[in-house]
């Protein structure tokens, strides 16, 4: 892995603090996360103090500090899925797959995050597993569709 990072580091020049956003997410794209040693080998990089880094990555909802799931769970909890009562599936989804919100599970299987708004208003309440948008969700379905992928064996 460092070897990739190495070389999309080389892709912009140090010291160029414009580019820093652009190169977490090239990082973020290969590795799936950002991990420590990658935010370490980008300061190093580009001259920018790791708490500066740190402080722009957690701004932005896009970039994750831990490795997803092979099945990355997104519920919605915006404000047309909020009135649908997004927690209840949050609390399902938790229950079934053995996961808290934030969380990937030991085996690395399924990881849940909670985001404000996946821009599916008018299917509210919307599910987002890795990129296949589940909406217009009843409980039933939900049920299915965590049965399905939890009895996968991949």
């Amino acid at each position: 892995m460092e070897e990739t990072i190495e070389k999309i580091l080389r892709k912009y020049p140090a010291g160029k603090k414009d580019s820093l956003i652009p190169l977490l997410q090239d990082i973020q794209r290969e590795a799936g996360h950002l991990s420590d040693n990658s935010i370490l080998e980008v300061s190093r990089y580009m001259n920018i103090p790791l708490n500066k880094i740190y402080g722009v990555a957690s701004f932005y909802d896009q970039f994750k500090f831990r490795k997803k799931g092979r099945y990355h769970l997104q519920i919605c909890h915006g404000t047309a899925c909020h009135i649908y009562r997004s927690s209840l599936f949050q609390a399902e989804i938790e229950k079934t797959l053995q996961v808290k919100a934030g969380q990937t599970t030991k085996d690395g299987r399924f990881s849940l995050d909670v985001v404000n708004c996946l821009g599916a208003c008018s299917s509210a309440p919307t599910l987002f597993i890795n990129e296949t948008p589940y909406g217009n969700l009843t409980l039933e379905h939900l049920q299915k569709i965590l049965s399905e992928i939890k009895d996968t064996n991949d």
